[in-house]
């Protein structure tokens, strides 16, 4: 990451959502289609930086950060979801007047993505969902590894947790989920925590967290979602992943129809960081794939 924090902010605007800021970005050809990227946790929208520019050859590319992360707001008196994060990215299609779109998602994002599939089938008058693809992520509860900071964070002492966040805290836990072959550098590392601190959101992510559970009380919706869906679908993951990597991939073959997966050898939980070059490669060749279906 070489773009400041500054320097990213400067290129966003903010909209509203129940009395909250929301920072969003948008840049690229008005008659490109428009591909919506959704972050994961605990970092914000800043990740899709290494692999922003050549996106931008040829998408429209829309983001922001959901409610409690980056530059967004991070109230404490707030009650999180993946429903209401999904009605925020909702809420900028519609600002920006968005008829079709394509979904690349990752961790937390991939959750987003699962309920923006599920309300694709409930309304016809919804912009028109033409793929998504998946990084890393919990799509399936049953196959999600937790590390021991959202184990904690989980816990009755989750909120003391929170408030004991370091830098040095994150640095061992983002660690142990990148992997020995592709390592975190002190570089992304100062990224994430200067974009979690802001707004001190370190003391919101025992509220954030409660994704995991959401997982669990609405898996039959999403993940039943992935499977009666007619968009093409693409899972791109980091194979020694803890958290989500090659144990995810297997039961997604196994769940999914049509399975289009490609692994990563050596990556970890954030491939779009690590390995931004075969991300692209195997996006991009899904993406002409599905063109050519479509034609």
């Amino acid at each position: 990451m070489t773009q400041s924090t500054d320097a990213r902010k400067s290129k966003g605007k903010y909209f509203t959502h129940r009395g909250q800021n929301i920072f969003w970005r948008e840049e690229g050809r008005a008659d490109a289609p428009t591909l919506l990227l959704i972050h994961g946790f605990p970092t914000a929208s800043w990740d899709w930086e290494p692999v922003w520019a050549d996106l931008l050859k040829r998408y429209r590319l829309l983001t922001l950060d959901m409610i409690g992360f980056g530059y967004s707001d991070k109230p404490r008196d707030y009650t999180y979801s993946i429903m209401d994060q999904a009605d925020i990215y909702d809420e900028l299609l519609a600002l920006r007047g968005v008829s079709s779109f394509h979904i690349l998602a990752h961790d937390y994002g991939d959750t987003v993505a699962q309920e923006l599939i599920a309300r694709d089938f409930a309304r016809s008058d919804r912009p028109e969902l033409r793929s998504v693809c998946f990084l890393n992520g919990g799509l399936f509860p049953e196959t999600h590894r937790r590390v021991r900071l959202q184990s904690l964070l989980l816990s009755p002492i989750g909120p003391l947790v929170s408030l004991l966040t370091n830098r040095k805290k994150l640095s061992q836990n983002m660690s142990a989920v990148f992997g020995k072959e592709y390592p975190l550098d002190s570089e992304t590392l100062d990224s994430m925590w200067d974009m979690l601190r802001l707004q001190h959101g370190e003391r919101i992510m025992h509220k954030l967290i409660h994704y995991i559970p959401e997982r669990v009380e609405h898996r039959d919706r999403w993940v039943g979602g992935l499977q009666k869906t007619g968009v093409p679908l693409k899972l791109i993951v980091g194979s020694v992943d803890p958290i989500s990597g090659s144990h995810m991939a297997n039961r997604y073959r196994e769940v999914v129809p049509r399975p289009d997966v490609s692994e990563l050898a050596g990556v970890g939980h954030y491939p779009q960081v690590q390995a931004p070059g075969a991300v692209m490669s195997s996006y991009l060749e899904f993406r002409d794939r599905v063109a050519r279906v479509c034609l």
